[in-house]
């Protein structure tokens, strides 16, 4: 299976240290985030890694190159200076990704995810597996439901997408290559039609989506703690 990594978004929330450093570029606990999700791909066994980058990109190519120095060959998916969002970086991504499901990680989360028990999930006939969280309290009403193994779009109890997944590339089969497109609603389509099986993770996570958050992640790493 290949995974793909989301690093083209331009960290608004993170600005002014986004302005002159692309967002997976930032440091927690003595390394870049991306550094990390490359570390755990490659230990986990993934081998071939897409990774799509837009604003200040060519600052991330240059950190890790075609991956050797981590045992992976990178594939690079550039896009224009405007990123293409979620759905449309994937689809832009497709001739590099293939037909087959693979793993989908936003660069801009930690987690202790097994990536290799991951790596074995079949969809069968679903479009995506979704990994959920419990909600942390900046989104305290989650994304979505989860029984059993089905995602859905119950009431309650609800879950918080951790931006980690394995998915289908048909589920960006309607978005044009070079087109801009949100994943969010593809994932609720599939959800409501049955299309989407999940799991709930209780480890670590960390949504490294404010300064505040990345500090308090920096700080628990270099004491040694998984998260904050």
């Amino acid at each position: 299976m290949k995974a793909m990594l989301l690093a083209a978004g331009r960290g608004e929330r993170m600005r002014p240290q986004t302005d002159t450093l692309p967002k997976p570029l930032l440091e927690a606990g003595g390394k870049p985030l991306l550094a990390w999700h490359l570390e755990r791909l490659a230990a986990a066994g993934f081998r071939e890694v897409v990774i799509n980058v837009s604003w200040l990109g060519e600052r991330i190519v240059e950190r890790f190159g075609d991956g050797a120095d981590y045992g992976l060959a990178i594939a690079w998916s550039r896009e224009s200076p405007a990123p293409l969002e979620t759905a449309g970086g994937i689809a832009a991504a497709r001739p590099l990704l293939g037909e087959t499901p693979f793993l989908l990680v936003n660069a801009d989360v930690y987690a202790d995810c097994d990536l290799a028990r991951l790596a074995a999930v079949r969809l069968d006939d679903a479009l995506a597996h979704l990994v959920l969280v419990p909600n942390p309290e900046h989104h305290p009403h989650g994304d979505f439901s989860l029984a059993g193994s089905i995602v859905g779009e119950a009431l309650a109890p609800r879950y918080t997408y951790a931006g980690i997944a394995v998915l289908s590339p048909r589920i960006v089969a309607g978005v044009a290559p070079g087109a801009r497109a949100p994943l969010g609603p593809l994932l609720h389509r599939a959800a409501a039609d049955g299309c989407a099986t999940g799991e709930l993770h209780a480890g670590t996570w960390c949504d490294v989506g404010t300064p505040q958050r990345l500090s308090a992640l920096d700080a628990n790493l270099r004491k040694g703690n998984a998260a904050p």
